[in-house]
């Protein structure tokens, strides 16, 4: 898909850029994760991805997501229980399983990936979120 942009700076300036399949599919998720995390997840981690501190940890700006990707994955897909450091503050929680399709997860991972602060341009697939096991 192509893009244009018009600028109107003194002079006509025609800016143009392709935006590629996977650029395409990947926003496509980030809006589904949106979706997912708004019903699922932000009861506890809240609109912002703060989380509450101390409680439930912050997916803003997160170390942890960044760091831990398949375990990230696996927190969502089976649950999270027992220490867990993010962002330098020790949580040791239970999430409950939410009960999502691997690609919801991949979903909602995507979403949470490119928030808050966080950058992550490698898509998680379904089929990723599906090879990771408890």
């Amino acid at each position: 898909m192509k893009v244009f942009i018009f600028l109107c700076l003194g002079s006509l300036t025609v800016l143009s850029f392709t935006i590629t399949p996977q650029q395409d599919k990947l926003q496509e998720s980030i809006s589904k994760g949106q979706d997912i995390y708004t019903d699922f997840c932000i009861n506890c981690h809240m609109a912002n991805g703060e989380g509450v501190e101390k409680t439930f940890p912050p997916l803003a700006k997160s170390d942890y997501l960044k760091n831990n990707r398949e375990a990230s994955i696996r927190g969502i897909k089976y649950g999270q229980k027992g220490e867990i450091t993010v962002n330098g503050t020790v949580y040791n929680g239970y999430m409950a399983p939410m009960g999502l399709d691997d690609d919801e997860i991949a979903d909602v991972m995507n979403f949470i990936n490119n928030n808050w602060g966080n950058s992550n341009t490698k898509m998680v697939t379904k089929e990723e979120v599906a090879a990771v096991k408890k």
